[in-house]
């Protein structure tokens, strides 16, 4: 069976063609600056080699039509004929509480999810037009949404809801949703599989670390709470988002530059975090080559964001009465073995102790961090999202 993954952003649609008898990739890629000059798409075929075609793509639908002529290019291409795609996958980023599992897409579930685009009003329409897009060149081809904030659903309400006036809650569904969703559910269950223990086991703590960073506690295979809110930007700091922050320091900063909710919100999402501390770059292998010339800002930032990311450890911990495993994923989170030591450090009161040889040899692989003796196994365990959103899409599509 062969599954189509989509992940349609703004501006941007990443792809990734799956042959799900071995689970292998066929070829995927990803189509950038939708909408603006100088778009193009990147290919990554199956042998590892890379390809940068330039090529106008005005809106998605375009964009998508382009993605699959390159499917069955006679030189690039990796498959014959379209037809040999059984499924498209997409990766949906805000169900709101409609949804708490992937499912089929109809016209019926996309009007649900069409009416949750006021809690993500830059990633559900570009969602809805990936999917539109397909039904447009491919009409009848099964689709399977797959949604970002569904594995937290499990949340109790105690943690997703906010002490806020509870009618902004019963009116406009103000609280905790978490994103992240499937690669925190990815990377739950694959330690476990990786360890050979059974989820239903196990208090399973994931970091979820990239450009932006999440953390989740997994109790027996479900979430019971997340760090991620309403919108991504709550929680610990990332490249450009400022993370946790004081309500009122928002509204006095508002005040001061004189800004509006938009202003506000462009400052917290794309001008904070790593970014806004260092005024060098939000990429944390830039971040560690300035800390290491010398640069303040830049060994603050990593304090910082490596502090953040221990005190969510600790209170998810606290909250789940224990911890057995921690989780490193995602860009940061498998490559960067300084963030994992500072996080680890002066853990032994709640059983963490570092392998820290063998953490330092460890990059983008998966392996157990942590030495013989400690309580907790520490693992780092690369995420695929994009497999999940597969395995998912040939579940309901088989």
């Amino acid at each position: 069976m062969k599954i189509l993954v989509l992940n349609c952003g703004s501006s941007s649609i990443k792809y990734a063609l799956y042959d799900m008898d071995d689970r292998s990739v066929m070829t995927s890629g990803g189509a950038e600056r939708v909408g603006l000059d100088g778009a193009f798409v990147k290919v990554k075929m199956a042998n590892g080699e890379k390809k940068q075609i330039m090529h106008d793509i005005p809106e998605h639908t375009e964009g998508v039509k382009f993605i699959f002529s390159l499917l069955t290019d006679p030189e690039i291409g990796v498959i014959k004929d379209l037809k040999e795609i059984d499924a498209v996958g997409h990766r949906m980023v805000h169900g709101g509480e409609k949804f708490n599992k992937s499912v089929v897409l109809d016209d019926e579930v996309l009007k649900v999810f069409e009416e949750c685009s006021d809690l993500a009003p830059l990633h559900n329409p570009a969602n809805l037009k990936g999917v539109k897009a397909v039904s447009e060149l491919m009409p009848g081809l099964p689709q399977v949404g797959v949604f970002d904030t569904a594995f937290h659903q499990t949340m109790p309400k105690k943690a997703y809801m906010y002490a806020i006036p509870y009618e902004l809650y019963e009116k406009y569904a103000i609280r905790r949703y978490g994103f992240h969703g499937t690669s925190h559910r990815y990377v739950s269950k694959r330690v476990c599989d990786y360890l050979g223990v059974k989820p239903e086991d196990k208090k399973v703590i994931t970091c979820h670390i990239g450009n932006g960073g999440s953390v989740a506690a997994v109790d027996c295979g479900k979430c019971v709470d997340t760090s991620m809110g309403l919108t991504p930007l709550e929680g610990v700091m990332m490249g450009t988002r400022s993370g946790d922050i004081d309500g009122g320091a928002v509204s006095f900063i508002q005040k001061k530059l004189g800004l509006d909710a938009d202003g506000i919100s462009n400052l917290l999402n794309k001008k904070s975090g790593v970014l806004g501390i260092t005024g060098i770059s939000s990429d944390m292998r830039e971040i560690d080559a300035a800390s290491d010339n010398g640069d303040e800002k830049a060994r603050l930032a990593l304090e910082m964001y490596n502090y953040r990311i221990k005190k969510y450890v600790g209170a998810y911990a606290a909250a789940m009465g224990g911890a057995d495993i921690i989780v490193f994923t995602a860009g940061v989170g498998e490559n960067q073995a300084n963030m994992r030591e500072s996080v680890c450090e002066n853990m032994e009161w709640m059983g963490v102790k570092l392998d820290v040889e063998k953490n330092n040899a460890i990059h983008g692989e998966e392996a157990v961090i942590s030495a013989p003796d400690s309580k907790v196994t520490v693992v780092v365990i690369p995420t695929d999202e994009e497999l999940m959103i597969a395995s998912d899409t040939m579940e309901l599509c088989s």
